[in-house]
C-alpha cells in the first residue's frame, strides 16, 4: 500500500512539509494490519518541479521528475495533499500540479486536504478552495480537513485534528478505498424498481 504527500512548501524548512509528514506518520500507522508494516510514504516536493510543471504548459510534455510524481501519484493508493495559504487560496505552483494530471488519475482516490498559513482566519481555505478542486477531480476527500496557523504549532488541537483525519484516510485506504465494486453485485435500477412494485 503506498501513500503520496504531496508538498506545495517552497521554503526550507517548510511549515508545510512538516504538516505533510506528521499527517503521513500518522495515516501510515493506522493502514498496517498485525503482523504488517503500515503504508511505503514517498513525498513529492514540488518546488523542485516548478520548471518542469511550467515547461510541460508550453511544450505538453513532462520532463523525466515530473513524470515521475505524476506516477507515484496516479498509481497511489491515498494521497495527502498540504499547500501554503496564497492570496486566501491555494499557491499557484500547487494548482499548476494537478493541472497537468492526466484526466481522471485521482478519481475514487481517498485524499486528505490540509494547508499552512500565517494566521487562522485563512483556514476556510480547505472547505472553499481546497475541497471543491479536488470533489471536481473526482477524488474521495477525507470529511477532516487539516489547517494549521502560525500560533497552532507545539498549542493543543493541532495533534488530535491530525490523528482524526488521519484515521479517516487510513479508513479509507484500508477500506472503501482500495475496493472495487464487483460488476455482479451490482443491482440495475429497473430491477430495484420492480422489486417494489406490489404483485398480484
Amino acid at each position: 500500500m503506498k501513500l503520496v504527500v504531496v508538498s506545495a512548501g517552497l521554503s526550507v524548512p517548510s511549515s508545510t512539509r512538516l504538516l505533510g509528514d506528521r499527517l503521513a506518520a500518522a495515516a501510515a500507522g493506522r493502514t498496517g494490519a498485525a503482523g504488517r508494516t503500515g503504508a511505503e510514504i514517498e513525498v513529492v516536493e514540488l518546488r523542485h518541479l516548478a520548471v518542469e510543471i511550467a515547461h510541460h504548459f508550453t511544450n505538453g510534455f513532462p520532463g523525466r521528475k515530473l513524470a515521475a510524481a505524476q506516477d507515484a501519484v496516479t498509481r497511489a493508493d491515498g494521497l495527502i495533499v498540504v499547500t501554503p495559504v496564497f492570496s486566501a487560496s491555494y499557491s499557484g505552483l500547487f494548482k499548476s500540479f494537478f493541472d497537468v494530471l492526466e484526466q481522471d488519475a485521482l478519481a475514487g482516490k481517498p485524499v486528505l486536504v490540509a494547508a499552512t498559513g500565517g494566521t487562522a482566519r485563512h483556514s476556510l481555505v480547505l472547505d472553499h478552495a481546497l475541497r471543491p478542486l479536488f470533489s471536481y477531480l473526482k477524488a474521495v476527500v477525507v470529511p477532516t480537513g487539516v489547517y494549521a496557523a502560525s500560533e497552532d504549532w507545539g498549542a493543543q488541537g493541532l495533534d488530535g485534528r491530525v490523528e482524526r483525519a488521519a484515521g479517516e484516510l487510513a479508513a479509507l485506504m484500508s477500506g472503501l478505498g482500495t475496493k472495487k465494486a464487483e460488476p455482479e453485485s451490482v443491482v440495475p435500477f429497473a430491477e430495484q424498481l420492480a422489486a417494489l412494485r406490489p404483485t398480484g
